[in-house]
């Protein structure tokens, strides 16, 4: 039963109407604009929405300290639903459904954006503890679900992280991508990218044979952070507060946006949250804690970043990218040295270790590497040369380190050379050229022998591969490989698809697997990839998992065809929505937006977060499928063979395609959408099936963000990490330059050709 207890006007962080209960019943609703809370008991805690920080008309739904001994502006929000998941309408809401299900519903779309998943647990109602645990019960009493169960970036007291599970900070412009990981193995990681680990806790690790399933990290009320073994019953691994065993009244554990996990207390003297405890002492040893810039500390000890190549870079280009490219160093190169300085590359961060060596031989091996553009040496009694293979670097500066670094430049005047020390710049010439006729004649003869005997063995192979074909298929056929991968005949997916016979998109079929399981079949050409190379695409993207990559179930290659395998989407591709003018109604603005975001985040993650690059290299609207809530799903990625500026600039005709409504061949609507843009009507390229419902704010965001990512000029194009955090609103974007060959000539716009992807 629901018993209201208490209605008191709060002037706090929620600025909401408080509503203290002991039950929430079924059918109980928060909305955005009535701005009402669900508080415990003992009021320290209360879930209402809340804007999210830089998104001032985005709501997200959570729980935050409400305690009246702590300040409006000083209570922190502990959980929230979906993480990430942000809603735009005053009438959206978060609801107990009759189901037994929580449910965050926007309305501007018409579909839930997330829900608790419990129709099938008998949930008679809900209640947000005195600990901040949001729990729902069935009707003996029992919990069923409970937020502590899916923790965001905070851990409160008492709460446990169990293995296998994680915290990822809260998005801002450059920790997105932090995350704190409890292994199986027994160790607390801090990780970036999700993949390089910067920290992790001291105990032993627990041999593959006995990982440990049952341990957890848990945060005491007395301050204390314990990885607990309950096979042993007793902490193998704990830290402690500077404030442990004081009498504290609240506390709780979080990975920040700097990427640095720390323990707070709630000081009621100074009115501060005091951070008592955290996991890296040195922030600038955070990876990646500036980005790509460098970090050290000012007099007064706080970080700073600061980019050490201004001399080399425009002035009106803040993303501090190593100033060596490939084309335009004709007359040579010059390495410049900077001292107490290390550096590492980020995007991608795999710097290549060479041991053993001397400091110039290291400076040497990365001016003869037409890849290279930075080295850093270091010799603390094992002498290291570390190679950058990127321009996107960063790294900390200060007197106490040893290293040295060296950064590749052209050899063009300069206004300032920091290279303090007396060495005489290396250069690399070009080598004499060859006299390529005699080189021909001397070889003819040789070459025409050679391929004699090879076309008689291709034919050979070629006819013996031809019998094998069959028997091939037959082996594979109803098996796994070692991703799990099913791996299907031709007939099985004719049998699968009723022949081909339910098209949901372009050459994608709906099929059904013999477990009744629904899958979505496409074919693919079979010239695109060779039999072996695309069974091993196809091995390495079953191992890939994101909520916005559709997930790999199987493959077909046999008999010259290819087939990919994937989980269905029941409402087909973006394109069959754009063509279709039936179809196009449930492309709101909303979710065209949301896709844009959706998919840039998708190609983020394969260009980032897998352990090696991974490219689509054919992004279109055919193979951007829709779920059932209109959620984005990507296709056929991982078996095109491109540089990550290919996605990004196909990304960015996608992104144009889905404004205007337009699907042509490859520029037109580009450059149309750019003249109409530079002309101030950017408002006349919507799709008129909108009927003019879109947020101009965005559109102007959206267009300059994609006119950036189809620059003829690849080098212009930004990062996709940076495209998700322009279109999240978190970083602004400049007016983009005129982006192709034909818009070029204009005078107009010609003095723009210089600018860089941020407003300073």
């Amino acid at each position: 039963m629901f018993r209201a207890l208490l209605l008191s006007l709060s002037l706090g962080f929620f600025l909401a109407f408080q509503f203290v209960v002991s039950e929430i019943q079924l059918g109980s609703r928060l909305v955005v604009g009535e701005n009402s809370l669900w508080v415990s008991n003992n009021g320290d805690f209360a879930l209402g929405f809340f804007n999210p920080p830089g998104l001032p008309n985005r709501f997200s739904i959570g729980i935050r300290f409400n305690s009246n001994s702590i300040p409006s502006d000083q209570r922190k929000v502990v959980w929230v639903a979906g993480a990430d998941v942000v809603v735009s309408d005053n009438s959206s809401y978060f609801e107990l459904t009759r189901d037994g299900e929580l449910v965050l519903c926007d309305s501007s779309l018409g579909v839930p954006v997330w829900n608790s998943k419990t129709n099938r647990f008998s949930v008679s109602s809900a209640l947000l503890r005195d600990d901040g645990n949001l729990v729902l019960l069935n009707d003996r009493e029992e919990i069923v679900w409970q937020s502590f169960g899916t923790p965001t970036d905070t851990l409160l007291p008492n709460q446990k992280l169990p293995a296998s599970e994680m915290l990822r900070a809260a998005s801002d412009s450059r920790s997105s991508y932090y995350s704190l990981h409890l292994e199986d193995s027994g160790r607390l990681e801090l990780r970036w990218e999700s993949s390089i680990t910067f920290w992790s806790s001291g105990n032993e690790v627990v041999k593959k044979k006995k990982k440990k399933k049952n341990i957890g990290a848990v945060l005491t009320s007395e301050g204390a952070l314990f990885l607990e073994d309950q096979d042993l019953m007793r902490p193998v691994w704990s830290v402690f507060g500077e404030d442990h065993n004081d009498t504290v009244k609240f506390r709780f554990l979080r990975l920040d946006r700097d990427g640095n996990l720390r323990m707070y207390s709630w000081n009621e003297v100074s009115g501060i949250w005091k951070p008592v405890w955290q996991a890296v002492e040195n922030q600038c040893r955070v990876f990646a804690t500036c980005g790509s810039q460098v970090c050290s500390f000012n007099s007064s000890g706080y970080t700073k970043c600061s980019c050490p190549f201004n001399a080399f870079i425009s002035a009106s280009d803040p993303k501090c990218l190593v100033p060596y490219q490939k084309p335009g160093c004709k007359s040579g190169f010059n390495m410049v040295k900077f001292k107490n300085l290390e550096l590492y590359g980020i995007y991608p961060a795999n710097d290549s270790v060479i041991s053993q060596i001397n400091s110039q031989r290291c400076k040497k091996l990365c001016l003869e590497d037409s890849a290279c553009t930075a080295v850093t040496y270091t010799n603390d009694g094992d002498p290291q040369c570390r190679m950058k293979l990127t321009r996107y670097i960063s790294g900390y500066s200060d007197p106490s380190l040893s290293s040295i670094s060296y950064v590749k430049t052209c050899l063009d005047p300069i206004a300032v050379d920091p290279n303090d020390s007396k060495e005489s710049p290396v250069t690399v010439t070009k080598p004499h050229s060859i006299c390529l006729p005699c080189l021909v004649a001397a070889t003819s003869t040789t070459l025409v022998l050679f391929l004699g005997f090879q076309l008689g063995i291709v034919v050979y192979i070629y006819q013996r591969k031809k019998k094998l074909a069959k028997k091939k298929a037959d082996r594979f056929s109803k098996a796994t490989n070692p991703k799990c991968l099913m791996i299907f005949s031709v007939d099985e997916i004719k049998a699968m698809t009723d022949n081909f016979d339910h098209n949901i998109g372009p050459q994608i079929f709906k099929g059904v697997m013999p477990e009744n399981e629904l899958v979505a079949v496409k074919e693919v050409e079979s010239t695109l990839t060779e039999e072996r190379k695309f069974r091993s695409s196809a091995s390495k993207i079953g191992t890939m998992h994101h909520k916005n990559l559709a997930k790999l179930e199987g493959y077909c290659c046999e008999l010259g065809r290819r087939f990919l395998v994937y989980e269905y989407a029941k409402n087909g591709s973006i394109l069959d929505h754009i063509v279709d003018p039936l179809r196009s109604k449930k492309l709101t603005w909303r979710i065209r937006t949301e896709t844009c975001l959706s998919v840039a985040k998708a190609l983020c993650y394969l260009h980032t977060e897998c352990r090696e690059f991974v490219s689509h290299g054919n992004l279109n609207c055919g193979n951007i499928l829709l779920g059932e809530a209109l959620e984005s799903k990507l296709t056929e990625y991982g078996f095109g063979l491109c540089a990550a500026d290919k996605d990004v600039e196909d990304f960015g005709k996608t992104v144009l395609a889905l404004v205007t409504g337009r699907y042509e061949p490859e520029g037109v609507v580009s450059e149309w959408v750019y003249r109409e843009w530079i002309e101030g009507r950017k408002e006349s390229v919507v799709d008129k099936r909108l009927e003019g419902c879109f947020d101009v704010e965005e559109l102007e965001r959206v267009l300059r963000i994609s006119f950036w990512c189809v620059q003829m000029d690849e080098r212009l194009r930004p990062s996709m990490g940076e495209v998700v955090k322009v279109l999240e609103g978190t970083l602004s974007v400049d007016p983009p330059p005129p982006p192709f060959a034909c818009a070029r000539s204009s005078p107009t716009n010609s003095s723009e050709s210089s600018q860089s992807l941020y407003e300073p």
